[in-house]
């Protein structure tokens, strides 16, 4: 158990050390970003339908997981994400502890110094345990089928496995499929709950934000394609790819 969990840690620095920064920063503020942007319902004029402003940026932590999940695999993604959760938690506490801190934010002032504005905003930025709950929860469903569902399509492809037609197939299924959990956990843990949505809205609220981010992701689609494809070409995490292949050497099945 021991030696499992120094290898994990020393796979984990290794992995952490190989993506690359502006991508694993991207993709650490997206996840840090939607979950604070969940606190916000969208006003629509439809009584069946209920989107929250973290559809957003959410596409864009998707989007990154896929690049990611092509590169490194599945068990790396997935490890990277739960890296992203722990730092999106580490920032949550840091926030609620500086709701604690007696001072007035600037639209105390705007609003004409009125104390309701101060107490709401330190609630929004402080967090609530069950959107903190909620949000860490769907992400971690949802990050965990979006990528072995991205893996697993990508396996069925035996001719052209490495063309953009089996990237494009491989990220849109798992998109959809990785959104629709992540909306749907979030709005039966959270919305349905606490903001008092019915099951109708949490199943629309999860179909229609899995189509919006979906067709988002479809846009950056190529963009994400090439950055994968540009790792591949300048030989991207080799050092973390050694050493799992010295893992395996010793390790043989």
């Amino acid at each position: 158990m021991k030696h499992a969990c120094k290898q994990f840690f020393t796979e984990t620095r290794a992995l952490l050390g190989a993506v690359s920064p502006l991508t694993l920063a991207l993709f650490i503020l997206s996840v840090f970003s939607m979950n604070l942007l969940a606190n916000k319902s969208l006003q629509i004029p439809l009584d069946w339908l209920a989107l929250d402003c973290g559809i957003i940026v959410s596409w864009a932590a998707f989007l990154c997981m896929d690049v990611l999940t092509r590169h490194y695999g599945p068990a790396a993604a997935t490890t990277l994400s739960l890296v992203a959760i722990a730092v999106n938690l580490f920032f949550c506490l840091i926030l609620y502890l500086a709701s604690l801190i007696p001072g007035m934010w600037g639209a105390y002032y705007d609003f004409g110094e009125l104390p309701v504005i101060n107490q709401a905003l330190d609630k929004t930025f402080g967090g609530t345990w069950y959107v903190v709950f909620g949000s860490t929860a769907a992400f971690v469903v949802s990050a965990f089928v979006n990528n072995f569902t991205n893996w697993g399509v990508g396996k069925l492809f035996k001719r052209h496995p490495d063309g953009f037609g089996a990237y494009a197939c491989r990220t849109y299924l798992s998109t959809a499929i990785g959104q629709f959990c992540d909306n749907l956990v979030f709005a039966l843990l959270v919305s349905h709950f606490f903001f008092g949505w019915s099951l109708v809205q949490c199943l629309t609220c999860a179909a229609t934000g899995m189509v919006a981010e979906l067709l988002v992701e479809a846009a950056f689609s190529p963009l994400g394609y090439k950055i994968s494809e540009n790792w591949k070409k300048r030989g991207v995490g080799k050092a973390y790819f050694d050493l799992l292949e010295k893992r395996k050497e010793a390790n043989p099945a």
